[in-house]
């Protein structure tokens, strides 16, 4: 049997492959408020708190590729996990629901297509998507958030996609929380870190979500609401029960060693908590097993 070279339809298996995108101009030149950061990134923070990330990630086994392609005036771009989905079959490009970054699409075909992984599909007409809003629950089952960066359209689109593979989607109704010019994804509140554990900020997390995890087994470790902020639920699965989160969260990362977890974490000051975005945006998923 060939073995498989890419596809991540789940979010805990070991991770082979990753791509990343190294902060450029855009990301540690942009203005704060046009882009929702908290304050303009530091150039050499960011340049050092990702190089030690990609660092990491190398020293536990994966293999780190480069999303480079130019991508001038897209501050969000280091966020690679948002403009496409890697399943099985190819990857599913999405076009952006953040008006400011709509043009990430074509890039991340582009460094996916020389990374040798197949475009499976793109949404197309009013559809928009954002990665953060889709989390495989296991290899056959897509749950995707429907809020400001995702609409239903979407879903349509995605689950016709993966419908002929045997994929089922599962879409939700998201909170207005902070309003549209926020981020809220899915993935805000929850990461999973084992095929049937996930670290989650439940009074963000629609009932009906809550009640198909619990269906299926779930154990559902709670953060402290006062590390919600600085994103205790966005924590990378490496490997299940392997996960690396943000170095500001102690109690989660305490509950996550109590649940049986191994927890690497990394500084990210510049990268993640200025620009809001933690592990699982900065990185998306090649290659699991």
């Amino acid at each position: 049997m060939t073995q498989r070279t890419f596809g991540a339809q789940n979010m805990v298996s070991q991770l082979r492959k990753v791509m990343l995108r190294t902060p450029d101009q855009a990301f540690y030149g942009a203005d704060p408020l046009r882009w929702h950061y908290t304050s303009q990134p530091d150039k050499a923070g960011a340049l050092k708190e990702h190089a030690d990330l990609c660092e990491t990630l190398r020293r536990t086994g994966v293999e780190v590729i480069m999303h480079n392609t130019s991508l001038p005036d897209h501050a969000d771009a280091i966020f690679c996990f948002d403009p496409a989905i890697v399943t099985n079959h190819g990857a599913i490009i999405l076009h952006m629901g953040k008006p400011l970054r709509i043009g990430e699409e074509a890039a991340i075909a582009h460094s996916m297509q020389n990374a040798g992984i197949p475009i499976l599909g793109q949404l197309t007409g009013d559809a928009r998507a954002e990665g953060g809003d889709t989390m495989w629950v296991d290899d056959n089952t897509l749950m995707i958030g429907v809020g400001f960066r995702t609409n239903y359209e979407a879903v349509r689109q995605i689950r016709a996609m993966l419908a002929p593979h045997g994929v089922e989607v599962i879409s939700y109704d998201l909170p207005y929380y902070t309003g549209p010019e926020a981020c809220l994804h899915l993935l805000s509140f929850i990461s999973m870190v084992d095929h049937n554990m996930a670290v989650v900020h439940l009074p963000l997390m629609p009932t009906a979500m809550y009640q198909e995890l619990k269906r299926r087994n779930f154990t559902l470790i709670e953060i402290p609401a006062s590390e919600y902020d600085t994103m205790a639920t966005n924590v990378l699965a490496i490997a299940p029960k392997v996960c690396l989160m943000l170095d500001v969260n102690p109690i989660t990362a305490g509950l996550l060693a109590d649940a049986g977890c191994e927890v690497l974490t990394y500084r990210g000051n510049e990268i993640s908590l200025k620009a809001e975005g933690g592990p699982t945006c900065l990185t998306r998923p090649l290659l699991r097993d």
